[in-house]
């Protein structure tokens, strides 16, 4: 005898749409407009240059902006070449369920400095990966969408990231990694940029970001290496070389450390994305 299926019927509160990985050309603005669903935006390199509502935002690499439904947004310059980010729509009911034992609030910022890109970015990619092949699942997309704005929950404003003289410096030293990661740079590098002492922009780092620089620098690499690799375009060693690797067996065994398989074994699973550009 079979034991019997589990059963479960709950309101979801979200039902999601589509959604996409922007790279840019350097050409075009951001078209403005006013749609009827909320737009989560993250942007994983370059700045995005959006006003909505008559309030403008910069949106970095490694922050998110959530675009409301009917305010006018769009623009505010053309597509930097260097810019990529992913966007997914959803919307909410307009009778918003209550009572629910499971019931729970969340506070989403609009504009936010995530705490851990790579747990942002592997979600955006496995629900790409998954439209691309099933196209739009109500279930599954909804609770991946719920589950990133959860992770934005724990994220920073992004405007109030850097409160103080040491965060300041600590968000300078992860913004410079953040566009310099493909370079040659350790510690000392970044600190020598920043005109401070090493083992000081260290502890100050490590309170604020809760890993050290060192990390910080591989976790930005082995994000636009899973990028790079996902796209399909550059050989296990190229990848390895644009992610600022000098050895491509380092940067494998890293990777698999980080990722928990293969550069190919992940390449082979995540060939599929939908990917749109201006």
């Amino acid at each position: 005898m079979t034991d019997p299926a589990l059963h479960l019927a709950f309101p979801l509160g979200l039902e999601a749409s589509n959604g996409g990985l922007f790279v840019s050309r350097g050409v075009g603005v951001h078209p403005s407009r006013t749609i009827q669903s909320y737009e989560l935006i993250y942007v994983r390199q370059g700045c995005l240059s959006l006003h909505e509502g008559g309030q403008l935002f910069e949106v970095n690499a490694g922050e998110t902006l959530l675009l409301w439904p009917g305010r006018l947004h769009g623009g505010t310059s053309p597509f930097a070449p260097d810019l990529r980010f992913y966007w997914v729509h959803f919307t909410l009911p307009d009778a918003p369920h209550s009572g629910s034992a499971l019931e729970v609030l969340l506070e989403i910022p609009q504009h936010a400095r995530v705490e851990r890109p790579d747990h942002l970015s592997g979600m955006f990619q496995r629900l790409l990966n998954d439209q691309q092949i099933y196209g739009v699942q109500p279930l599954p997309d909804s609770l991946t969408i719920l589950l990133m704005l959860w992770e934005l929950k724990r994220s920073r404003v992004a405007a109030t990231a850097a409160d103080g003289a040491p965060q300041q410096l600590a968000a300078s030293a992860d913004q410079w990694i953040r566009t310099h990661f493909h370079e040659a740079i350790n510690a000392s590098a970044i600190a020598a940029h920043l005109d401070c002492n090493a083992d000081y922009l260290g502890r100050v780092y490590r309170a604020t970001y809760g890993r050290t620089l060192t990390d910080a620098v591989h976790e930005q690499r082995m994000l636009h290496a899973a990028i790079l690799l996902a796209e399909d375009r550059l050989t296990i060693a190229q990848v390895a070389y644009a992610c600022g690797f000098e050895e491509s067996g380092y940067f494998r065994r890293l990777f698999k450390r980080s990722r928990g398989m293969t550069p190919n074994a992940f390449r082979r699973l995540h060939v599929r994305v939908h990917v749109n550009t201006a």
